[in-house]
């Protein structure tokens, strides 16, 4: 029986944060009738200087986001919607990273959500309703995995000797994966302001799984934006979002269009729409929420490496699209020099093709989607469309935080290509009986480089910031090992079709 479901296809042509471009010539910049707003980021605890800027990094003369001309309905003040519009002392960069580079029509929401999350830190009713939400609703604590199989594979192939590996198993997270753990408390926010609306775009959907969930338990209207083409190769978790309530509509181009497309949305319609973003990207303080609430997964970690071993892991190693599954397992950890964190990216087709998204490899520091970061862009400026076999990992960005750990040493970054990806899927399968995903598979992928530069005995954890059996078409279309394993799935379809033949000459014996 073939399920059916329909979803409406929008145009991204006119983006409501386009391109990030590079000005060179000052008197382009002021001939240009598209609004373009830079603020002065006196908001941040640290700041940097335009000159100082420049000098450390490759920007030009100016680099701004260039807004789209439509229209964003938001001539009449927002004053009487946004009560508290003061900037407030939390910081809005990471060195030079972040800030806040979006309309001025936008500053006194977002000063709004700054102010709204700073209240719920400290707001005892509302933690205490978090805290059981992810205690009997989304399953947490998750279980920190020791992985004797996945190890013991690994020892043989480095003369016996190396450490011991363990998972974080964020994919045994109510809706597959580490998303539910933010998806919730910025559903809880949006209601506490008021808000019934909640729109989100989603890659992989495992954001969108999360987001539909938690709008569901808390009564909240759900639109979820994802890419054409990931409509098409994620069909099941489209057709979950639907069961869950969540409208889902279409968006040409990728991912990033489709965050752009949730952005002008909620532009769109501000006094009754709430933006829940689930990268650790975008204008302050949208990554330093996302953040926060991923923490949870690092301060688990360590209490229970400590239960388990008496002490720290050695490294930790996960995979990094936009940052949020690695900062939440990072963070806790990041004053620890002692612990290596271990970040890896989509190779693609290898560095050299141009066809990855390591942006943090091969990315330059430019502005997208409100805020200053490593991107992959062309010598114009533009955005480069990025590639990866795991959808969730195809954005041409990564969040402020992260660029501010490359820039400074703080972790480390490596590239894993599709077919490494490929292989550390069906690895991990086969030895431990886990399916992750394949942005997961990522970080399974760095460990055959990783493991022999670790200490023998010492642990390595590593994030499975999701389940992956939503991949699994994916992965027998794309499967270039040997085809072992596509000839072990025809021989077992011959001898079924033999079997058959078999019997049916022994009744006509008969």
């Amino acid at each position: 029986m073939t399920t059916k479901f329909y979803v409406s296809v929008v145009s991204t042509q006119n983006n409501a944060f386009r391109n990030s471009e590079k000005f060179t010539d000052k008197r382009r910049v002021t001939k240009m009738h598209t609004s373009v707003i830079i603020r002065a980021e006196t908001q941040a605890v640290v700041t940097t200087s335009p000159q100082e800027s420049l000098r450390t990094s490759k920007l030009p003369e100016l680099t701004a986001s260039v807004l789209s001309t439509r229209s964003f309905f938001l001539e009449r003040s927002l004053h009487h919607l946004v009560p508290n519009t003061q900037p407030t002392n939390l910081a809005a960069k990471f060195g030079k990273f972040g800030g806040k580079f979006v309309p001025e029509t936008l500053i006194a929401c977002l000063n709004q959500l700054e102010a709204e999350f700073l209240k719920v830190l400290h707001d005892e009713d509302f933690q205490q309703e978090l805290e059981e939400a992810l205690r009997d609703y989304v399953g947490r604590e998750t279980p920190l995995y020791h992985a004797r199989r996945l190890t013991e594979l690994y020892k043989t192939n480095n003369g016996g000797q190396g450490p011991d590996i363990f998972l974080k198993r964020e994919d045994l997270c109510h809706a597959g994966s580490h998303k539910m753990n933010n998806a919730l408390a910025q559903a809880m926010i949006a209601r506490r302001i008021g808000r019934k609306l909640v729109v989100a775009a989603t890659a992989s959907g495992h954001h969108g799984i999360a987001t539909a969930s938690a709008c569901a338990k808390l009564g909240l209207d759900c639109k979820i934006y994802m890419a054409a083409k990931d409509l098409e190769q994620q069909h099941s978790n489209v057709q979950l979002m639907t069961l869950l309530g969540a409208q889902v509509e279409g968006v040409n181009g990728q991912f990033k269009d489709a965050a752009s497309e949730a952005v002008r949305t909620w532009v769109g319609n501000m006094e009754e729409s709430y933006h829940l973003t689930g990268m650790a990207v975008g204008p302050h303080p949208c990554p330093t929420m996302v953040r926060h609430f991923q923490s949870v997964i690092g301060r688990e970690t360590r209490r229970q490496a400590l239960d388990k071993w008496g002490g720290k892991p050695d490294a930790l190693v996960a995979c990094v699209g936009t940052g949020s599954n690695a900062l939440g397992l990072f963070h806790e950890f990041i004053g620890d020099s002692e612990v290596r964190l271990v970040g890896v990216e989509a190779g693609g087709f290898g560095l050299e093709s141009g066809r990855h998204a390591s942006t943090l490899s091969e990315g330059e520091v430019g502005v997208y989607h409100g805020a200053m970061a490593y991107l992959l862009q062309d010598e114009y400026g533009q955005t480069t469309e990025p590639h990866s076999i795991a959808v969730g990992m195809q954005y041409p960005a990564v969040g402020p935080e992260l660029s501010y750990l490359k820039e400074t040493g703080g972790a480390e970054f490596y590239s894993v290509t599709d077919q490494q990806a490929l292989d550390a899927y069906e690895r991990v399968c086969k030895m431990e009986g886990i399916c992750v995903s394949l942005e997961a598979s990522h970080a399974f992928g760095i460990l055959e480089e990783l493991f022999p530069t670790l200490p023998d005995g010492g642990k390595v954890v590593v994030n499975c910031s999701a389940r992956g059996d939503e991949d699994v078409d994916i992965v027998f279309r794309h499967k270039q090992f040997d085809g072992s394993l596509l000839k072990r799935i025809n021989d077992m379809a011959l001898q079924v079709e033999e079997h058959h033949h078999h019997k049916q000459q022994m009744h006509a014996l008969r």
